[in-house]
């Protein structure tokens, strides 16, 4: 397995991540027979931590995509790997300042990631025009 797959498995464990401690925590208030109960995401920490993993949910398909298009295509690995690992590491800022209610900071990731993932996925296309 490349490296780049790696981070998508990581990307993968970091949205599952972002949720579990929340539910872990909160085990006396969290209802298993009833987990998207409103009321158990009413503490402002919960509901941050229910959106970075929404966000981590919703950013995940675009990635994995983008990396197998990259790959099956004949992007440069190295580079597909780098921009991988840069991506994983700013999901992990995302999650952090998203936990840690900072949302400029949160937004300004969020838009480094998705350009990220756009050079990652065009990589094929200007393959021709990037240095060996």
């Amino acid at each position: 397995m490349t490296v780049a797959e790696w981070c998508v498995f990581g990307t993968l464990m970091l949205y599952l991540l972002t949720i579990v401690p929340v539910k872990w925590i909160g085990f006396r208030r969290f209802d298993n027979a009833k987990p998207r109960d409103p009321a158990f995401y009413d503490d402002p920490i919960r509901t941050r931590a229910l959106g970075a993993h929404q966000n981590g949910i919703e950013a995940f398909p675009f990635f994995a995509t983008a990396v197998l298009l990259a790959e099956f295509r004949g992007g440069q690995q190295r580079l597909i790997d780098e921009l991988a690992v840069l991506f994983l590491i700013v999901r992990i800022a995302y999650v952090l300042t998203y936990l840690g209610d900072r949302p400029t900071l949160r937004s300004i990731l969020w838009s480094i990631g998705l350009t990220i993932n756009i050079a990652i996925f065009f990589m094929p296309a200007i393959r021709g025009y990037l240095p060996m």
